[in-house]
């Protein structure tokens, strides 16, 4: 089944989502009583849009002679990119054709019949940033790593302390082995980046 914006309310008041935001904020208002458009983040009618973290981004560059391998991951082939600001808000910029890592803002708990899937926001989609759907299983604590893709031949921007993709819970019947059980490599990750293990 999956959850509505009642049941996820519930849980976030027992730390699921934290922080919490009880309804999908649009705009914001700054100093001067200005008001500035956001991407929405918040709860919506059967999921919770998370926020990509201004902490840290990093882009794959290209190191001649060398192979992006998942088993034996090089570090040296990601390139912190800066946090940027301007009337619109702080922004990293990913570069065409190029695909970054970015983390969710918020920090999840989830619960142990209830597994997530984390999805890409259309706004986002319609500009060719593409978000690698993520799921979130059986007791998985921790913040999201993101990954962002830029299918378009030109530089595009994503948005900090703004929505970036949607959670949608899906309620299961009780699983013989969380992933709390089976000490996921995954678990309890920080509010950073973290890079693929094995």
């Amino acid at each position: 089944m999956l959850k509505n914006d009642k049941w996820i309310a519930e849980q976030a008041q027992r730390g699921m989502i934290d922080p919490f935001e009880p309804s999908l904020i649009r705009a914001i208002e700054e100093d001067r009583g200005l008001v500035r458009k956001v991407l929405s983040y918040g709860a919506s009618s059967y999921g919770y849009d998370i926020r990509l973290s201004p902490k840290e981004f990093l882009i794959f560059k290209h190191i001649p002679g060398t192979v992006v391998d998942p088993k034996n991951f090089n570090p040296q082939n990601l390139e912190s990119v800066p946090l940027h600001q301007d009337e619109q808000g702080d922004f990293f910029i990913i570069p065409a054709h190029s695909y970054g890592l970015g983390v969710a803002l918020e920090r999840l708990e989830v619960p142990p019949n209830i597994t997530v899937i984390c999805l890409g926001k259309s706004t986002y989609a319609r500009c060719s940033i593409i978000l690698n759907a993520t799921p979130a299983e059986a007791c998985w604590r921790g913040h999201l790593t993101l990954e962002l893709s830029n299918s378009s031949s030109a530089d595009c921007r994503v948005y900090a302390n703004e929505g970036i993709a949607q959670l949608l819970f899906f309620e299961g019947e009780p699983c013989n082995v969380t992933y709390e059980d089976r000490l996921g490599k995954y678990q309890d990750q920080s509010h950073q980046v973290v890079l693929p293990r094995v």
